[in-house]
C-alpha cells in the first residue's frame, strides 16, 4: 500500500510512501521495546535535557517544517509556523516543570514513611491527525517522552512527511535511537499492534468513531487510553457582550485553519436583543479575510485539507437550506485548490448538520436564544463537550454560566485554545482522559504507593 501526500493548494502529489507492514512493525516495537529500560532508567533531569534540544531544534528549523505543514494540509503558513512555534514551548514547559511534576509525593499515614511514586509503563502508540499535525503528535509524545516511555506514532495518512519530520526533531535533538519512532501505516495495521497486545498505551486524537473503536479495543485489553475526539464548541453572546470584540474572536476562533479544529468555535449561541448587531460585525470582519495561496504571509483561509471535506462541507449547507436558512457565502470561487468559501448560516436551528454534527471547515451557524437559560440548553444539547466561549462584561454572571457547560474547557470573553500550562480534553463522547499541564504528565504512568514499615 502506498502512503500519498497531495498539497490541497496545487492538488499535486508531493510525496509518496511504501507503508509498513504488520511485520515491519513487530521488528520496530522489538527495538522499542529493548530500548525501554534503558530511557527509562534515566533521570527525569537527564531525560528532560533532551526535550530542551528538541525545543532548540524546532526553532532553528522552524521555516522548513511549517512548509511542510502548509504543503501537507494547506494550513496558512502564518499559521503553521505558530504551530511550530507551539511545539518548542511545549518542550520548554515539559523540560522546567517536568522534575518537580514526577517527585513522589509523601503521605502522612501511621507507617514509617508513605508515598507516592510514577514509573512509566512502556512503549505508548499515538494515533494523531492532520489538523495540527506537528502540535497533536507533539502533545501526546513530550509528556510521555518525559515520563520515561518510548513513543511510537501513527499518523494521518495525509501528512506522512510531517510525521516523518517529527521523527527527526527527536533524533537531531540527541534521544537514543529508537525512542521515538513514526510508523507510516495504515489505520488497520495500527488497530493489529493494538490488538496483537505490543503497547502499552494509546492516545488518539481523531473522530468519535476511530476513538470509539480505539478505546473498546485498549479497554478490553485493559490498556490505558487517552481519547481526544470531536467537537460542536458553543460560542455564547449574552445581551451584555462587547458584540464587537466578540465578533473579531468569532471569527478568528471560526476560520482559523480553516475552521479544521476540534476546539473551533461551531455553534454560535446568540441573545436574540443583540443577533442583528452580531451578524452585521461578524459579516464585516468576515469580508476583510484574505483566501488563497496559503504560502502567502497575508493568507489567513487556505484550502481545507482534503479534496472529500469539500464534498461533506457542501452538504451541510444543502441541509441548512433545506431546513429553512439561506447561507451567506463569501469570497470568491477558486479554479483549482480544495477550496470551501466561508459561510455564514443565520438563524440556524439544532437539527440542521450544521449545529449537531462537527463541522470541519469554515461554516459558522447562529442559533438564536431567548435568554440565558436557552443559550445554556442549546450549548449543553449535543452528544459533544469539549470546549466553549462566553461574551459577557458581568465576568461574575458569566462564571456562573460557565459552570453550567458541560465541556471540558471553557473560556471567558476569549478563544479556546490548548496551552501546554493548562489540562485539556472533553467530556461527553468528546474524549477521555486529559493532555497537557501536571494531568498530562500523568496518563501514562504507573501510580504506586509504597509503604515502609519498620
Amino acid at each position: 500500500m502506498k502512503i500519498k501526500s497531495i498539497n490541497p493548494y496545487t492538488e499535486e502529489v508531493n510525496w509518496i510512501f511504501d507503508a509498513l507492514s504488520f511485520g515491519d512493525c513487530e521488528e520496530q516495537i522489538k527495538k522499542s521495546r529493548a530500548t525501554f529500560s534503558g530511557w527509562s532508567s534515566l533521570s527525569v533531569e537527564e531525560r528532560t535535557r533532551y526535550i530542551a534540544r528538541a525545543a532548540e531544534v524546532l526553532r532553528q528549523n522552524k521555516r522548513a517544517y511549517a512548509e511542510i505543514i502548509t504543503k501537507e494540509m494547506g494550513k496558512p503558513i502564518r499559521q503553521a509556523l505558530g504551530e511550530v512555534d507551539n511545539c518548542a514551548c511545549l518542550c520548554d514547559y515539559y523540560a522546567e516543570n517536568s522534575a518537580e511534576f514526577l517527585k513522589d509525593e509523601v503521605v502522612e499515614t501511621e507507617a514509617e514513611k508513605s508515598y507516592v511514586t510514577f514509573e512509566p509503563l512502556g512503549i505508548i502508540l499515538g494515533i494523531a491527525p492532520w489538523d495540527f499535525p506537528f502540535w497533536q503528535a507533539f502533545r501526546f509524545a513530550v509528556p510521555a517522552l518525559t515520563a520515561g516511555n518510548v513513543c511510537l506514532l501513527k499518523h494521518a495518512g495525509n501528512v506522512p512527511m510531517s510525521a516523518l519530520g517529527i521523527e527527526k526533531v527527536f533524533t537531531e535533538a540527541g534521544l537514543p535511537e529508537n525512542v521515538f519512532k513514526t510508523l507510516l501505516i495504515n489505520s488497520k495495521t495500527a488497530m493489529e499492534i493494538i490488538d496483537e497486545d505490543l503497547v502499552d498505551g494509546v492516545s488518539i486524537t481523531g473522530s468519535q468513531v476511530a476513538g470509539s473503536e480505539v478505546g473498546g479495543l485498549a479497554g478490553r485489553l485493559v490498556k490505558p487510553f487517552v481519547l481526544e475526539l470531536g467537537g460542536s464548541d458553543p460560542f455564547i453572546v449574552l445581551e451584555d457582550a462587547d458584540i464587537d470584540r466578540a465578533s473579531q474572536f468569532a471569527i478568528e476562533s471560526r476560520f482559523l485553519n480553516a475552521g479544521q479544529s476540534c476546539i473551533a468555535a461551531k455553534r454560535f449561541i446568540v441573545i436574540e436583543d443583540v443577533v442583528v448587531d452580531f451578524i452585521e460585525a461578524f459579516e464585516l470582519y468576515i469580508q476583510e479575510l484574505k483566501i488563497g495561496d496559503p504560502m502567502d504571509e497575508e493568507t489567513d483561509i487556505g484550502p481545507v485539507a482534503k479534496k472529500e471535506c469539500v464534498g461533506i462541507l457542501e452538504k451541510i449547507l444543502k441541509d441548512a437550506k433545506r431546513k429553512g436558512s439561506e447561507p451567506h457565502v463569501y469570497g470568491e470561487e477558486h479554479a483549482k485548490g480544495f477550496f470551501f468559501r466561508p459561510a455564514l448560516i443565520p438563524a440556524a436551528s439544532a437539527d440542521m448538520k450544521a449545529c449537531n454534527f462537527e463541522v470541519c471547515g469554515p461554516i459558522a451557524p447562529v442559533i438564536i436564544a431567548k435568554d440565558e437559560d436557552e443559550a445554556v440548553e442549546i450549548a449543553n444539547s449535543t452528544e459533544f463537550g469539549f470546549g466553549a466561549e462566553v461574551w459577557s462584561t458581568d465576568l461574575e454572571r458569566a462564571e456562573r454560566l460557565a459552570k453550567r457547560i458541560r465541556a471540558g474547557f471553557v473560556t471567558i470573553n476569549g478563544m479556546v485554545k490548548s496551552d501546554p500550562r493548562l489540562p485539556f480534553g472533553g467530556v461527553k463522547k468528546s474524549g477521555i482522559g486529559r493532555e497537557l499541564s501536571y494531568y498530562g504528565l500523568k496518563q501514562f504512568v504507573n501510580i504506586k504507593t509504597v509503604v515502609v514499615n519498620k
